[in-house]
């Protein structure tokens, strides 16, 4: 089971990385439109999937916290505000902000964020991360996952569960910094996500990360 879940990752890693286009003016990575089918099928949904916890219960959640959704091109308009602002605000750290379709996901590496083997946000990078939480907190139309992911050194039960506390640290913080519970939801995958090898350092080094993936709300969500 394990052999295949990174097999699978694997073939997912290998089509973003090919499915990837660079704006020459901008910079921007996106995702080519003819892309998308083959890589959700390849990784089983993860990068265009469902929020984590399922959409029906983050949508309650998101209606209890008094958010409505987007409508129509505003959508589009409203993740491109937001995508140019954490750009800006990210600008000369690690952190990568792809988009894809109007969803947005933030590589963070975990040099930039936890220490080796451990779930406690390092204090150098608190900078970064208030300024990120700063624009979530504006931007509430968005759903929040956040997800964690370790490299393949150790046993896959311990990495399961160190990502899912890097995650839920994450997460937490950006509580602290007003981004509404309400909108977050965390999934730690462990070993199963690499996008590089575990054979070399700088490849472990690279698949130790936190992800934040944000997901516009629409009206066809919320109903409103």
């Amino acid at each position: 089971m394990k052999s295949k879940l990174l097999a699978m990752a694997a073939i997912g890693s290998l089509s973003v990385t090919a499915a990837c286009v660079t704006d020459p003016v901008t910079g921007e990575r996106r995702i080519s439109k003819a892309a998308i089918g083959g890589i959700g099928g390849a990784v089983g949904g993860y990068l265009l999937g469902d929020l984590v916890g399922g959409r029906r219960d983050r949508t309650e959640k998101i209606l209890g916290a008094g958010i409505g959704g987007l409508a129509g091109a505003g959508i589009g308009a409203y993740m491109d505000r937001q995508e140019r602002e954490l750009r800006e605000r990210t600008a000369g750290t690690d952190v990568e902000v792809i988009r894809q379709g109007d969803d947005l996901i933030l590589n963070m590496p975990s040099g930039i964020t936890f220490a080796y083997d451990s779930a406690t946000i390092q204090p150098q990078y608190q900078g970064t991360l208030d300024r990120v939480a700063d624009v979530l907190a504006r931007y509430e139309q968005t759903y929040v996952d956040v997800y964690g992911h370790t490299d393949s050194t150790g046993s896959d039960q311990y990495n399961q569960g160190l990502s899912e506390r890097r995650a839920a640290s994450v997460a937490q913080y950006l509580s602290t910094r007003g981004v509404a519970q309400a909108r977050m939801a965390t999934r730690g995958f462990g070993e199963t996500q690499p996008i590089a090898s575990n054979e070399t350092e700088d490849g472990r080094a690279q698949n130790r990360r936190v992800e934040i993936k944000l997901v516009p709300v629409t009206q066809g969500d919320t109903g409103y």
